[in-house]
C-alpha cells in the first residue's frame, strides 16, 4: 500500500510540473489533458466526454441522479457517452488535486477489440450508465506512470505517448468493467443506439431536434427511446438537450467571448430571456456573473 502511495504521490509531482498554474492543460500527447488545481471547488455542474479520469491525489466526487461516486487514487472514472452531472473537486494548497484525462478514441478501441478477437473477457456484461467508477489497478497505474514519462519531454510524448494510450485503453477494455467499452461500439445494443443519438446531440445540438426524429434514427419506438436514454444518461433526451445548450453556451462565452444573447441563439435558444432564466436556473448564477466568476477563478473548462 505504502508503495502505491508514495508511485501516486510522485505522479501528482510530475502533473504540477507538467500543468503549472493551469487547472486544465492540453499534454504532449494528443488524447490527454492534465488535471491540477490547488483550490477546492464546491459540487457545481459540469459535462465530461467520453475519457478515462485517473487522480493520483485530492479527490473529486460525482453526482449522477440519487448516485453519489469518487474518483481519487484508488478509483478511476469511465464515462462513454458525454455525460452532464455535478461535481464538487477536494484539493487544498497543501494537498493539490492531480491527475490525468485520457479521451476515449473510438478508432483506436475498435482496433483494439480487431485484435483481441474472441478473446473478450466473458465476465463482460452491457452497462446500464454511460459512467462507471472502477479500482484502479496495478496494471494501469504503471502504464499511467510511463505515460507521465514520456511527457517529459514534448518529441517522446507525441511519438511514444499514443501507443501507452493503447495500453491503458487495452487494460480497461479487458478489465470486468470493460463492458462499458465494448457496448460503445457494438451497434447491436441499446447502449451504443443512445451513444448514436448522443453523439447526433453533440454535433446539431442548436438544429430543430425532435425526440420522434432521434427514436426513429435508432429504430426505436419513443417510449423506448426514453427508456433507454434515461438508463444510460440518468435524464430524459430533453432534458440532456437543454443541459448541453446551456453548457455549450457558457463554453462559447468564455473562450469566445460571445455576450449572453448571441451565446443564446448560437446554441438553438429563440428566446435571450428564456436562455437567461434556464441558465440561472441550471447554474446558479445569471450568464454574466457565471462568466466572471470562472474568469476570477481561471477556471478555464467545465467541459471536459
Amino acid at each position: 500500500m505504502a508503495g502505491i502511495e508514495n508511485l501516486s504521490a510522485r505522479m501528482a509531482a510530475q502533473v504540477a510540473k507538467l500543468a503549472g498554474d493551469n487547472a486544465f492543460t492540453q499534454s504532449p500527447v494528443p488524447q490527454v489533458k492534465l488535471l491540477y488545481t490547488t483550490c477546492h471547488q464546491p459540487r457545481q455542474p459540469v459535462m465530461y466526454s467520453p475519457s478515462i479520469v485517473i487522480i493520483f491525489q485530492g479527490k473529486k466526487v460525482g453526482y449522477l441522479g440519487r448516485t453519489t461516486f469518487s474518483y481519487d487514487p484508488h478509483n478511476y472514472l469511465l464515462l462513454t457517452v458525454p455525460l452532464p452531472f455535478e461535481c464538487e473537486t477536494f484539493a487544498s494548497p497543501e494537498q493539490p488535486l492531480a491527475g490525468i484525462s485520457i479521451g476515449v478514441d473510438t478508432i483506436m478501441l475498435q482496433d483494439l477489440l480487431i485484435d483481441i478477437g474472441d478473446d473478450v473477457p466473458s465476465n463482460h456484461k452491457t452497462p446500464a450508465s454511460g459512467i462507471t467508477p472502477s479500482p484502479l489497478g496495478d496494471e494501469i497505474l504503471c502504464a499511467t506512470e510511463r505515460l507521465l514519462d514520456v511527457m517529459s519531454k514534448p518529441l517522446d510524448g507525441r511519438v511514444l505517448g499514443p501507443q501507452i494510450v493503447r495500453e491503458i485503453l487495452f487494460y480497461v477494455l479487458t478489465s470486468d468493467k470493460g463492458g462499458a467499452l465494448h457496448a460503445l461500439v457494438n451497434r447491436h445494443t441499446h447502449f451504443s443506439q443512445i451513444a448514436k443519438s448522443l453523439r447526433r446531440i453533440e454535433s446539431q445540438y442548436s438544429d430543430n431536434l425532435s425526440i420522434e426524429l432521434l427514436a426513429n434514427e435508432v429504430n426505436m419506438s419513443v417510449s423506448a427511446f426514453h427508456h433507454n436514454f434515461k438508463a444510460v444518461t440518468s435524464t430524459s433526451p430533453l432534458q440532456y438537450l437543454k443541459t448541453y445548450r446551456l453548457h455549450k453556451a457558457r463554453m462559447l462565452m468564455i473562450h469566445d467571448g460571445l455576450n449572453a444573447g448571441s451565446a443564446a441563439i448560437s446554441v438553438g435558444y429563440e428566446s435571450a430571456s428564456q436562455f437567461s432564466r434556464e441558465f440561472k436556473r441550471y447554474f446558479g448564477l445569471t450568464p454574466t456573473d457565471e462568466v466572471t466568476r470562472l474568469r476570477d477563478n481561471s477556471a478555464t473548462s467545465s467541459m471536459r
